[in-house]
């Protein structure tokens, strides 16, 4: 702590005040009056006066030291707070990439609806198409069952081998739909794969650059320890 200038001054008067009773202690009162002893006095004063001098110039330089501390200081506060901007722009670039991630999810979401859209329009169009067929099928044979009820006994197993041709073909219209849905699931299983890769990815960096922020973090506050530790603030 600094010593103002009054506290000199209060050390200079109480020094004045008891230094005749000090002399006094040492020799007789008659010699206060030599010549020599109070020469000895004004020495004593100016060696004081010198000290004085002294002392304040070692508390401005202790100030000065302070001073220096408190800007070392005051740069380590901007390191850290250089750190922790630096930090909140990459979390911040790590939400705009995970933005990007869900607006991508939404996009494939969106085509994904628009697709089986289509296919669900497409299954409803070949529904009223084979609807239209069957409805002209039933027409025709209700007319060939009244114009040919004579030779419905000769033309059954002919019927009955183009009703086998269209189960076969209806069958095999079913493997390829069939067919069709097991290919769009396993293409939409491995996108989805895929995706949870990279989501995985993503976590992965995330741990490795938390575990790195807070080694350099442990670091930086082991170094100022250590300098503080060797540089006591009272040197």
């Amino acid at each position: 702590m600094a010593l103002a200038d009054e506290d000199f001054q209060r050390i200079e008067d109480y020094i004045q005040q008891r230094l005749p009773e000090w002399l006094a202690r040492v020799q007789p009162v008659g010699a206060a009056r030599d010549p020599g002893l109070m020469e000895r006095v004004v020495r004593v004063e100016e060696a004081l006066e010198r000290q004085h001098d002294l002392m304040r110039q070692g508390f401005e330089a202790m100030e000065k030291r302070f001073e220096a501390m408190d800007k070392r200081f005051a740069a380590v506060d901007q390191r850290f707070e250089e750190m922790r901007q630096d930090m909140d722009k990459r979390f911040e670039a790590v939400d705009k990439r995970f933005q990007a991630v869900d607006q991508r999810f939404e996009e494939m979401r969106q085509d994904m609806d628009k697709r089986f859209q289509a296919v669900d329009q497409r299954f409803e169009e070949m529904r009223q198409d084979m609807d239209k067929r069957f409805e002209a099928v039933d027409r025709r044979f209700e007319a060939m069952r009244q114009d040919m009820d004579k030779r419905f006994e000769e033309m059954r197993g002919d019927m009955d081998k183009r009703f086998e041709a269209v189960d076969r073909r209806f069958e095999e219209m079913r493997q390829d739909m069939d067919k069709r849905f097991e290919e769009m699931r396993g293409d939409m299983d491995k996108r989805f794969e895929a995706m949870h890769a990279r989501l995985e990815g993503l976590e992965r960096r995330m741990d490795r650059f938390m575990l790195w922020s807070f080694g350099t973090l442990v670091a930086v506050g082991g170094v100022i320890i250590g300098v503080l530790k060797v540089w006591p603030p009272g040197t």
